[in-house]
């Protein structure tokens, strides 16, 4: 009865540990630390966003090139991570994650992981820092 009270226990303790997981890690590049999704890729944020709003500034072509962080179905917001809806490039509203209020983005000029490339492009696109 011990072993299964304990082996309970350890189930939950490990499904709380992974539902509290952070969407994003960090990642030391030629621009300091800075989140990047779980493949390694560096994320941005985009100064027509406005912090802490519902919807994605980033649309139509720019969606094409900036792709959303996606967030998981059922995914859930907390702490620093929020979520916000975004309309994808096939069209389809869909949620996205934000770090600190804003939304954030993948670029598709980055090609490995750690590359920041996107970093200035137009003068309106930031890699995303852990403490923003």
């Amino acid at each position: 009865m011990i072993r299964i009270a304990l082996g309970l226990a350890a189930a939950a303790l490990m499904a709380t540990a992974a539902m509290a997981m952070e969407p994003a890690k960090t990642m030391e590049t030629s621009l300091g630390t800075v989140l990047v999704d779980q493949n390694g890729m560096t994320l941005y944020t985009f100064d027509k966003d406005t912090k802490g709003a519902a919807e994605s500034a980033c649309i139509d072509q720019c969606i094409q090139n900036w792709p959303p962080f996606l967030a998981a179905d059922g995914a859930m917001a907390e702490g620093a991570w929020t979520i916000v809806d975004v309309k994808d490039a096939d069209g389809a509203m869909k949620k996205m994650w934000a770090h600190d209020g804003w939304p954030l983005y993948l670029w598709v000029k980055d090609t490995k992981p750690g590359d920041v490339t996107g970093d200035m492009v137009g003068g309106v696109w930031h890699v995303a820092k852990p403490a923003m």
